[in-house]
């Protein structure tokens, strides 16, 4: 099932830069396990705003919790799903 996720990060000014930068980048070592394993399908920047919109293909909802709720940024994170079906005028045979 694909979910269109868009998330919005937010760490705290005060936050510890030693340990900001730490979290950012086990976040990343996250996010590209995560993407090598084909459940996080893309993953894009939005131009100046510390946020992405990212599409998960996982199980259902509860797997994409699971997912989104152990990622190391996620206490500092804004987070909006919407799930996504197939449209019928698409011409891409790989969307599911």
């Amino acid at each position: 099932m694909l979910f269109h996720v868009r998330m919005d990060v937010r760490i705290p000014h005060d936050f510890p830069p030693e340990a900001g930068a730490t979290l950012k980048a086990t976040e990343k070592q996250r996010s590209q396990e995560l993407q090598r394993a084909g459940t996080w399908r893309h993953l894009w920047r939005i131009a100046g705003q510390y946020s992405n919109i990212s599409i998960f293909d996982v199980s259902g909802p509860q797997e994409l919790h699971d997912i989104l709720s152990t990622l190391p940024l996620f206490p500092f994170m804004e987070i909006t799903v919407s799930p996504l079906c197939r449209h019928p005028s698409s011409i891409r045979e790989d969307d599911k």
